[in-house]
């Protein structure tokens, strides 16, 4: 275990450099932020002055080594726009995406299971299709659009939830939060449900597949003839067969969830760092937009690396052959 712990950090860790590279090189040679910062009327020492100011007159090479030197040492950066170090910046913002993010995998899979493994026990039962249905509905229908969709119903048409903003916080460990409180959570629902349809949908069918297939092997006949109870065979031995590629799955859209919320952001106005990226990518403030990337590749790598973690609690097989002890 231990030798496959460190091998997947070492994979982690090239990940990183190759990623700063791209992202490094992908932004800083593409266009020029000082045309958007100062007046267009000023002088061209005016302008040397403002690329000086901001480190822009230094060659590409010279400035990324003093990317991966501040990199290094937790420093990515002070944004053009705010004069504030851009990681600051992200991270101020990171909680409300967060605690987004999660509920709306929380709802994903509380939903999602269930319905699925409902879906594979009885596939041709009515309740059934109506189930596989609507994960299409799920899949195909665009997020912007269910946003919109799930605004006019609630908080229009019947206004029983807020159509946007984050609502009332309470700190916890110097962290607001929303959940916490009824206005918060009231706002809090409607984008995490937003967010949540897609994956739902996702789980549904793989809960689906993996339930119809775990339901035919022979250890789950066994466990029938033996006359368990049925919820204990569905529970137990059908449950814990088809969470392997449910957690693999999920643990990627984790990531996709905290870093893509840009249009859930945008439609309900929450203020994460969907908005502020948006924002920094219209002004070219290129610290914010590569400190974002960077945050962003980083919680990919990390929830890899948990996933493979998990994947490998719940399949010893997987250590064995990667040849981890």
């Amino acid at each position: 275990m231990t030798a496959y712990l460190i091998r997947r950090l070492g994979q982690a860790l090239v990940v990183m450099a190759v990623m700063a590279t791209i992202v490094f090189f992908g932004l800083y040679t593409v266009g020029n932020p000082v045309d958007l910062l100062i007046n267009p009327e000023d002088d061209l020492a005016a302008q040397e002055a403002a690329m000086a100011r901001l480190g822009l007159d230094k060659p590409i090479h010279v400035q990324f080594g003093y990317f991966l030197s501040g990199l290094v040492q937790g420093d990515l950066g002070t944004s053009f726009v705010h004069n504030r170090p851009a990681l600051d910046l992200i991270l101020s913002r990171l909680p409300a995406t967060l605690e987004l993010a999660f509920l709306a995998m929380i709802l994903a899979v509380l939903l999602g299971v269930p319905l699925g493994m409902m879906a594979g026990l009885r596939p041709n039962a009515p309740s059934s299709r109506v189930i596989m249905a609507a994960s299409v509905v799920g899949f195909s229908t665009p997020n912007f659009w269910q946003g919109l969709m799930l605004i006019m119903l609630f908080a229009v048409f019947w206004g029983v939830l807020p159509a946007g903003g984050r609502g009332d916080t309470v700190d916890v460990f110097g962290i607001p939060v929303s959940f916490l409180t009824w206005d918060g959570l009231s706002h809090l629902i409607l984008p995490a449900l937003n967010l949540a349809i897609y994956k739902m949908s996702l789980v549904i069918r793989l809960a689906r597949a993996g339930t119809a297939e775990v339901a035919l092997q022979d250890y789950v006949k066994y466990a029938r003839a033996r006359g368990l109870s049925p919820t204990r065979v569905v529970g137990v031995h059908v449950l814990k067969n088809i969470l392997i590629p449910v957690v693999t799955v999920l643990g990627l859209e984790t990531g996709n969830v905290i870093a893509f919320a840009v249009v859930t952001e945008t439609v309900f106005a929450w203020p994460g760092i969907g908005k502020l990226l948006i924002d920094s990518i219209g002004l070219l403030d290129r610290p914010v937009v590569v400190a974002y990337l960077m945050l962003t590749v980083f919680l990919f790598v990390m929830i890899n690396f948990a996933v493979d973690v998990a994947y490998s609690l719940l399949d010893p097989r997987v250590r064995v052959k990667g040849g981890g002890k």
